[in-house]
């Protein structure tokens, strides 16, 4: 989609999408932190909610997608397949996204119920999901290439399989019966920006460097470059923001499973 570049502007139109239904586990915090460090580097975010049925905005620079139900997931579905060609097309140009659970199922290529039913995707993602009678569920932390560890807390029965070289997996695991699937160590995936994982939390809170990258990322296919123009006390609050999402991800990573 054709962005404007008015660098004076500094705006970054940021979409959470189907809040009303797909915010299972508080992932809207993870719009509050994406909302409040763009402020705190210098940028005006624009929050668009976009839930079904409303217009879809003029300009994206970065996609957060929630957690839901199967009941959510099954209202949001047919509005998602009628916006899943402009979503490929964003994809494509590299804006990015972070979808948790079970968005980032619905952006996979099927989800397969325990009763056998297929019920397709959209393919931004070369993902399919499994559902099983046992959960994965409790904390979790995990190593990723581009962001290091991050620590949040799975919550799943489907179990997904990365199917192909252009989608790769997010971060790696350590233990069985955590992350994709419980078997290959993997966890999450992805493919250009787009990041699928199961990491509620919410997970942008106790994992900055993670928020960083896709402002990093927003800012880059907005005005070709991240340029961060934080006030003095602008990052004061960064580095008090940074030190208690220190805290709580050691706090977090300790608890038990």
């Amino acid at each position: 989609m054709d962005n404007e570049k008015n660098e004076d502007s500094r705006v970054l139109d940021i979409v959470s999408l189907y809040p009303n239904d797909m915010n299972i586990y508080g992932d809207t915090g993870n719009v509050k932190t994406m909302e409040l460090r763009a402020r705190l580097y210098g940028y005006e975010p624009r929050i668009h909610a976009y839930n079904v049925g409303d217009a879809w905005p003029e300009h994206v620079d970065l996609i957060l997608g929630g957690g839901g139900q199967d009941k959510g997931q099954a209202v949001i579905s047919e509005d998602l397949f009628a916006h899943a060609d402009i979503l490929h097309t964003l994809a494509e140009e590299g804006v990015p996204m972070l979808l948790i659970c079970g968005m980032y199922q619905l952006f996979g290529e099927y989800f397969e119920t325990v009763e056998g039913q297929r019920l397709p995707g959209i393919n931004v993602l070369n993902v399919h999901t499994v559902g099983q009678d046992t959960r994965m569920i409790g904390n979790l932390v995990e190593t990723t290439a581009e962001c290091g560890a991050i620590v949040g807390y799975e919550n799943h029965s489907g179990q997904t399989i990365v199917n192909s070289n252009e989608t790769q997996p997010w971060a790696e695991v350590h233990a069985e019966g955590t992350g994709n699937n419980g078997t290959d160590y993997t966890e999450g995936a992805r493919k250009y920006n787009v990041i699928g994982t199961y990491m509620h939390g919410s997970v942008l809170p106790k994992n900055p460097q993670l928020a960083d990258f896709l402002l990093k990322k927003a800012a880059e296919h907005r005005y070709g470059t991240f340029e961060p123009r934080s006030s003095a006390q602008q990052l004061a609050q960064l580095e008090k923001l940074n030190a208690l999402a220190k805290a709580a991800f050691e706090v977090a990573s300790k608890r038990p499973r």
